[in-house]
């Protein structure tokens, strides 16, 4: 499929989904920079762990960054993970709106998940995630 068809909502999420993935890269670099300064300490973690956490964020980021990119490009195997990556967000901001009592923090993480996922379920999100066949409600909108 190319580019020329991938609809504009497609295109919004990839670019929300790029955002996070870049939001993912400037917390694993706060990580680091919290891990070398005197002033953050490590806590209870040593140096080691803080580097396999940024590490373990690193990889995560990348693959969120592959996922967004690729819904810019019109690349359908990309939805797949955007949409889960959604999902794991809207329960991780529910528990930081509930149960840990950080509801700023929950509805940073929310607003965005359900917009992506609201454009990647709306009907030229549906239709673009039909690889090109006749989507199950071709006949009723002729």
């Amino acid at each position: 499929m190319s580019t020329e068809t991938v609809p504009r909502t497609v295109r919004v999420a990839g670019v929300l989904t790029t955002l996070q993935a870049t939001a993912g890269f400037v917390f694993v670099i706060a990580l680091l920079i919290r891990s070398t300064s005197a002033v953050g300490g490590v806590g209870e973690f040593g140096p080691t762990q803080t580097y396999g956490e940024a590490g373990y964020f690193t990889l995560l980021s990348a693959g969120v960054l592959a996922a967004g990119i690729g819904m810019l490009k019109g690349k359908h195997w990309a939805r797949t993970p955007a949409l889960l990556l959604q999902l794991i967000l809207l329960g991780i901001a529910w528990y930081a709106t509930g149960p840990s009592g950080q509801p700023l923090i929950g509805l940073a993480l929310a607003v965005p998940a359900i917009a992506v996922l609201w454009f990647m379920f709306n009907r030229e999100g549906r239709r673009w995630s039909y690889y090109g066949n006749n989507p199950p409600d071709a006949d009723r909108e002729s």
